[in-house]
């Protein structure tokens, strides 16, 4: 049964991107949903409910005044200093009206530590620039209101049309190496199964902190490995890296905010979703 569409505005800043396109196709046919863009594209420009949105020149408030949303989700990509002072708007934003923020966030938010696999509680700490970006952002979120932000951690994204499926068979077409890490213990998730949860959190008026990952952790070389594999025959050229001489985690695991049986996943049931 749909949703009543009057229950929510939704914009989606970063509409156009894999992640912020996959949650609009989930979301446009159940509530009144608005999205963002950046480089022109006539589907975009045709789609009276697209705004184009260049996070280093545009003002964000100008799309807010224009959507007035209930529901932000942030999946907006970009240079990180312009995203860091989109977001303190949005902050602003938010704290003057009743809208909820969603912001896609990263398993990278730890990627820090390296010993064990992380929880939604745990401390934060990155040595990457990208994951102290995100950090940063999580921090001024965390003084609004609790009811109105989510935080949505997520581990590596696959999918059928993903950048990283893309580029896997990019290289294997060009016959260049792909870069595997036999060290790396993580876990691994898909759009499809993101958007699902998106839109459950949302029914369910849910806040807080979610990690939104596959319930099992896998080897990244292994895993990379059962992709080529089912992407056909091929004899790839691969590139170990070794970061570390001892196994490192960079997985994102629930245990405060748990969702249902039918919203968690098994690296299994994603490797034969990437095989459709």
């Amino acid at each position: 049964m749909k949703e009543n569409r009057s229950k929510h505005r939704i914009l989606i800043l970063g509409a156009s991107g894999f992640i912020g396109n996959a949650i609009y196709k989930e979301l446009c046919s159940y509530f009144n949903t608005f999205g963002t863009y950046n480089i022109a594209r006539k589907e975009f420009e045709d789609n009276h409910h697209f705004f184009q949105y260049n996070v280093e020149e545009d003002d964000v408030f100008e799309i807010l005044e224009a959507v007035r949303p209930t529901i932000i989700i942030s999946a907006v990509r970009g240079d990180f200093s312009a995203q860091v002072i989109a977001h303190t708007h949005l902050a602003e934003y938010i704290l003057a009206t009743n809208t909820k923020l969603i912001f896609i966030s990263s398993a990278n938010v730890f990627d820090a530590y390296s010993q064990f696999p992380s929880y939604e509680l745990d401390k934060t700490l990155s040595h990457s620039v990208y994951g102290h970006f995100k950090i940063k952002i999580e921090n001024m979120l965390m003084r609004l209101p609790v009811k109105q932000v989510v935080i949505l951690r997520l581990p590596m994204v696959f999918g059928t049309q993903s950048p990283r499926i893309k580029e896997i068979k990019q290289h294997l077409h060009e016959k260049t190496p792909i870069e595997i890490f036999p060290n790396l213990i993580m876990n691994v998730t898909t759009d499809s199964k993101i958007t699902q949860q998106i839109h459950y959190l949302i029914n369910r008026d849910a806040f807080g902190i979610f990690h939104l990952g596959s319930s099992d952790l896998v080897h990244h070389d292994e895993f990379i490995a059962e992709i080529i594999s089912s992407i056909g025959l091929f004899n790839p050229i691969l590139k170990q890296v070794y970061t570390t001489n001892n196994d490192r985690y960079l997985a994102v695991l629930p245990k405060e905010n748990l969702l249902p049986n039918h919203l968690q996943v098994l690296s299994k049931q994603i490797l034969t979703e990437l095989q459709v």
